[in-house]
């Protein structure tokens, strides 16, 4: 019985299959057919930053695939950041309209979009923003605008940054399934959800002093663009000045109440349009196509620029796993390339596995042996993700950037608890005296932990290493300034962990400068998997739908997000340079 449902399942499910495949293919044939047609930017129009996707530092893929746009999910940084720069010498664009809802990037990332907003407006067009309500990163970049307009009943959320950890010590007693940590010795306030329930103060005050730093370079940007102190501004923070509209406008956070349609009018004026006209908004997601065609950067020698995005782990990688396979890939590629004159790899990373971080910065040292490498950092460039970073001829980081936490720990599940109360027992049987290996259902013996005790420390001192050959530093200056200690881009920059704060412009213009090259062109690595791609490996796998989207979509966000901090814990494989926690600043 259970024979013949399955099967007639599985033939259900070929039919719903090769019926999806059918549907897309029809869609393919539309998008393609309709491809070749360029965006008709018409005279006088403006161009609206909408962004309602997560967005990533680079995307991937082939741009002139019509099923991409079909099957992407996040918004390209890469391609936002390029359009912007096309669009200031389109002429057919008199200006920008920032129309944003809860914009769902990294403080680093949001920073990069709003310095080419400010290049943007060298050109004297206008930029104007709008919103029903501004969380606080939306409000932080609409404050590069001319002019901020708010609806009459929204909201605009200005407080100040804050974070929180999650501590997993009460839930390990109650649920018999314990993280055994084992850690350098010295690395200890960075791994403490594992082991307390309570934030140590030590640890509060490091993260205050991150988050407070990012928040100052925040002000500072807001200040420069409202022309309003600094003081003023935090004043305006301390006590929710900006909670009501009518607030909001007399702070001078927002220049105007009204609803979208006055706004709409205040666009043509703008513009130069009359009233009584429409007014044609280009979508930045379809200007980035049209702006693909347009090379900022001319020449036959290259810049190469190589993108590691997200956790480190081992294996092949992809756009949001650094492996040490497509990376390392890149990095040959661009090595062997004579037309590559340069190197440029931006890091967005929290670490991940030691042994693949290693693999990826052996590579780094031998690119370097060739032609010079310089890193940019975005979001996050810490542990395994400075791992990579450190032997870089120079380091770039944003001022927003969360860095250091050089540090390492490996993290043991352990059910022993669990398995007795269910009445689990396990015994094991061996030939030689340490032939038996751990066992998550008994309790970790004193001479594994020694084994695994001696592998980080082995592993830390490495670490040390290739910071202070990196950094031009000594091993204790090293020791010093890691111990999982997290620093904001701008106090890395003071201890000498990063040699400028910039963009990943101006990592590229570094690595250019010291290639000795004036005109180059930018060759981008590493090459995705097309959405095509995917979505047959999804059905060749059966795993049509996302079931991280259906637990997300039923237990809440927050709920999800506790579930993946647990996943992740438990999936940790060997030796880690990462940050235990995740830091999510808002």
């Amino acid at each position: 019985m259970n024979f013949l449902r399955n099967l007639l399942a599985a033939i259900l499910g070929c039919i719903i299959a090769f019926g999806i495949m059918f549907v897309m293919f029809m869609i393919f044939v539309a998008l393609s057919s309709g491809s070749s047609e360029t965006l008709d930017i018409k005279p006088k129009s403006v161009l609206e930053l909408q962004l309602q996707q997560p967005i990533s530092d680079y995307v991937g893929g082939d741009e002139a695939n019509p099923f991409n746009a079909f099957f992407q999910k996040t918004e390209d940084l890469d391609k936002i950041l390029h359009a912007i720069k096309v669009a200031k010498t389109d002429n057919n664009l008199t200006g920008i309209s920032i129309n944003n809802n809860f914009l769902m990037s990294g403080w680093a990332q949001t920073q990069a979009i709003r310095k080419a907003l400010k290049d943007f407006k060298e050109s004297g067009k206008f930029i104007y923003s709008y919103g029903d309500f501004y969380m606080q990163k939306d409000y932080y970049l609409a404050s590069v605008s001319d002019s901020v307009f708010l609806n009459p009943v929204g909201v605009l959320d200005f407080k100040g940054l804050s974070t929180q950890v999650l501590f997993y010590k009460e839930l390990q007693e109650k649920t018999g399934v314990k993280m055994e940590v084992i850690r350098h010795g010295k690395y200890k306030s960075a791994v403490e959800p594992y082991l307390n329930n309570n934030m140590s103060d030590a640890n509060r005050i490091q993260i205050k002093e991150l988050i407070t730093s990012i928040w100052n370079s925040v002000v500072n940007d807001i200040s420069e663009s409202r022309n309003m102190s600094v003081d003023a501004i935090n004043s305006i923070a301390d006590t929710l000045g900006g909670r009501m509209p009518k607030y909001a406008k007399e702070s001078k956070l927002v220049d105007a109440i009204a609803y979208y349609d006055a706004y709409e009018n205040k666009l043509k004026k703008a513009a130069g349009i009359e009233k009584d006209k429409e007014i044609n908004l280009v979508s930045i997601q379809d200007y980035s196509i049209k702006a693909s065609g347009v090379k900022i950067n001319k020449g036959d020698n290259k810049i190469a620029v190589i993108y590691a995005q997200g956790e480190i782990l081992y294996g092949e990688g992809s756009n949001e796993v650094i492996g040490q396979g497509l990376i390392n890939e890149a990095i040959i590629k661009a090595r062997d390339d004579e037309k590559v004159k340069a190197i440029v790899l931006r890091v967005n990373s929290p670490g991940g596995s030691a042994l693949t971080s290693d693999i990826i910065w052996r590579e780094v040292a031998l690119a370097k042996e060739v032609k010079p490498v310089v890193v940019s950092m975005g979001n996050v460039a810490a542990s395994g993700g400075y791992y990579i970073a450190a032997g870089a001829d120079k380091i770039y980081a944003e001022p927003t950037t969360i860095t250091g936490s050089i540090g390492v720990f490996g993290t043991i599940p352990n059910v022993n608890k669990l398995a007795a109360d269910i009445g689990i027992n396990a015994e094991q049987v061996g030939t030689n005296e340490n032939s038996i290996g751990y066992s998550v259902f008994e309790p970790m013996n004193a001479n594994f932990r020694e084994q695994v005790q001696e592998s980080i420390e082995a592993t830390y001192t490495t670490f040390l290493e290739k910071v202070s050959q990196g950094r031009g530093i000594s091993m204790a200056q090293a020791d010093s300034i890691a111990q999982g200690r997290v620093w904001s881009g701008v106090d890395a920059k003071r201890i000498g962990l990063v040699d400028e704060l910039g963009t990943l412009d101006d990592a590229i213009k570094a690595a250019a400068n010291l290639a000795e090259v004036e005109k180059y062109g930018i060759k981008k690595f590493p090459k995705y998997k097309t959405g095509l791609e995917k979505l047959m490996e999804d059905l060749g796998s059966a795993s049509i739908f996302n079931k991280e989207e259906i637990l997300a979509k039923e237990i809440g966000p927050e709920g999800y997000a506790i579930v993946k901090e647990i996943k992740k814990a438990m999936n940790q494989k060997g030796v880690q340079v990462r940050m235990p926690y995740t830091l999510d600043i808002k």
